[in-house]
């Protein structure tokens, strides 16, 4: 796997117009392209740094959608918001985990609620 990060220097009062382009516009155009297999934005408010990190099947990958201009028009969509230019860096995944969310409290079983729900499913002999 390896992962595509450029780092945007972003108008700290333009983050959230940044993470509206990347969710509704990027994203969308991402899951088009072959081999795309995720991504995530970070992004610290206060100095108005983001870093967009995709991932793809290998490096291959990653440099063909370069050449098809993908990730040139995608940058194109962020460009009023730039304080400086971005930084394009690529990387081997050499360790890779995402768990999955975690149910919300309110629907995590207790012991009681789980004996509650044995109670109520287990058939009476």
């Amino acid at each position: 796997m390896f992962a595509r990060m450029t780092i945007m220097p972003i108008k700290p009062d333009r983050i959230d117009d940044a993470i509206r382009i990347f969710k509704k516009s990027v994203l969308p155009e991402a899951r088009k392209q072959a081999d795309f297999l995720g991504a995530c934005l970070l992004t610290d408010r206060p100095t108005g740094k983001g870093i967009s990190v995709t991932f793809w099947k290998d490096e291959k990958t990653a440099v063909a959608n370069e050449k098809n201009r993908y990730y040139q028009e995608q940058l194109v969509k962020f460009i009023n918001l730039f304080a400086g230019p971005p930084i394009r860096e690529g990387y081997e995944v050499s360790v890779h985990c995402f768990e999955p969310q975690a149910a919300p409290e309110s629907r995590r079983k207790t012991p009681k609620k789980a004996a509650r729900e044995n109670k109520r499913t287990t058939p009476k002999s």
